[in-house]
């Protein structure tokens, strides 16, 4: 009755991994996507492109060796976009062919082009891979269908973006020249990431953030360390600020602030988050509608207002992660395919790729306070082990929150080298269930940064014995309450 039991619109991370689990559950499979969009934003323009620039950055810089070497360390002393971007072609190239591989062996059928909704159960498929196919539709059918098209950068009326001058997110790994200074304008995770690698190139950076601080979902005390460091790479922050217009002068421009401030600078890079690219579906032949965000809206299972329908990644909105949209993919394509499966854990981890970069599962200081849930914390910074003196991190810290009730781990907040690696043992340890204790009796490798689990450990137990010995000292909570504890030690 249909050309395909699942047909997936996208080829990123969600998409493909809807497809090749429908594959091993015996299915037909096809994907709908364009031949240069293979692995959809993840691989072509966002994740992998910006996180591979992240470690040129940091090779070409000597940025991380500089407390071994000097201030004045570095590979190359003249850093130049090519340099750059030989490593991002290589491993955009590589990823690639990972992806069409591993497509090609589970025998899911790729149309090239891009997909429309003609009914509830067709689409058409638009290809341009040659002249001759340009504009020609095929109609496709199938019994269920997944929307994985993912997101493109917001782009505010308001701003003529030129791609070379004024860019977005999406165009900042097409630059011709490192610009020698910039104005970021959105404090989310994008723009610090970028504002970040670039003041680590020794470009000027200013942000221009609307809200009170960045990365209002991080812990307060992580942020903070971020916000020193970056300010040691000499960026400026104007928080509390937005941008009413930009004027280009030549080759550059002029961000012109609502305060009425002005600043100059030779790229304006905005992030002002992503909406979904739903609007060339035809949503509405399918029964389906989004929001003015381009999102559409799904139930526990990820399937839509029409249940044959299904919508995983970036198109759901938050958390709007590759991690999580991969296994958004794998969990709709069992559920569309009748196969059981567990739901998603709600202990996912956060990585963000600043430098240094920040990785957190669990809640954080403010949450738990806030929800009135008490709890203690335990630290462990880098300088103080091994492993941090030997590859130069001094500024690096792990920190546990821990019940003391139960003794079980409430979050896990990591920044410095290595924080989006380390944070998983910590989320191991809460999705199993562990305590504390746990931590504090394991053995770690020495010298490692893995270990700072087991001092971290070691600091919340000895707070919460401390908190005890007190109690007991003073007679416990109700005489204390009732003015009869007297003073420790007494």
């Amino acid at each position: 009755m249909f050309d395909f039991d699942i047909l997936v619109l996208g080829s990123g991370p969600g998409g493909q991994r809807a497809a090749i689990a429908a594959a091993k559950l015996g299915r037909r499979v096809a994907v709908v996507d364009r031949r240069d969009m293979i692995g959809g934003v993840c691989i072509n323009t966002g994740t992998i492109p910006s996180k591979t620039l992240r470690e040129a950055v940091l090779y070409l810089t000597g940025l991380s060796q500089r407390e071994l070497y000097g201030q004045s360390y570095r590979v190359k002393e003249d850093i130049t976009v090519a340099d750059l971007g030989m490593r991002t072609r290589h491993v955009v190239g590589r990823e690639i062919d990972v992806v069409r591989s591993q497509l090609a062996r589970n025998h899911v059928t790729v149309l090239p082009g891009t997909g429309r909704f003609l009914d509830p159960h067709t689409v058409g498929v638009t290809s341009a891979a040659t002249a001759e196919a340009a504009g020609r539709e095929t109609k496709v059918s199938a019994e269920r269908i997944v929307i994985a098209t993912g997101t493109r950068p917001a782009r505010p009326d308001s701003v003529a973006f030129d791609d070379r001058t004024v860019i977005d997110s999406d165009g900042i790994i097409h630059l011709e020249r490192i610009p020698r200074s910039m104005v970021v304008v959105g404090a989310g995770v994008i723009g610090i990431e970028y504002a970040s690698m670039f003041a680590a190139l020794g470009t000027k950076v200013t942000v221009v953030e609307r809200r009170e601080r960045m990365l209002e979902f991080c812990d307060l005390e992580i942020v903070e360390a971020l916000k020193y460091h970056l300010r040691d790479l000499a960026v400026t922050f104007r928080f509390r600020e937005a941008v009413a217009a930009v004027e280009r002068r030549g080759r550059a421009a002029i961000a012109v602030l609502e305060s009425g401030k002005r600043i100059p600078a030779d790229t304006v890079m905005y992030s002002a988050g992503r909406i979904g690219t739903s609007d060339r579906l035809n949503l509405g032949d399918a029964g389906l509608a989004a929001d003015d965000r381009g999102r559409i809206r799904v139930d526990g299972d990820y399937a839509t207002e029409v249940p044959h329908i299904y919508a995983v990644g970036d198109v759901i909105g938050f958390p709007s992660l590759a991690a999580t949209s991969m296994e958004q993919g794998r969990l709709a394509a069992h559920h569309a395919c009748g196969e059981p499966v567990a739901r998603m854990s709600e202990q996912q981890p956060i990585g963000i790729y600043t430098i240094p970069e920040i990785s957190f599962v669990g809640r954080t200081e403010d949450e738990l306070t806030e929800a009135k849930i008490p709890f203690e914390v335990g630290v462990s910074r880098y300088r103080e082990l091994a492993r941090g003196q030997i590859i130069g991190d001094s500024y690096g810290m792990l920190k546990l929150l821990v019940s003391p009730d139960d003794r079980s781990l409430l979050g896990v907040h990591v920044f410095g080298t290595g924080a989006t690696e380390l944070v998983h043992i910590g989320q191991t340890v809460m999705g199993c269930g562990g305590t504390v204790d746990y931590l504090v009796n394991a053995v770690f490798n020495y010298p490692t940064l893995a270990e700072s689990y087991k001092v971290a450990a070691l600091d919340a137990m000895n707070k919460m014995r401390q908190v005890a010995r007190l109690t007991e000292l003073t007679g416990g909570p109700a005489a204390d309450a009732a003015g009869e504890g007297g003073e420790p030690g007494e």
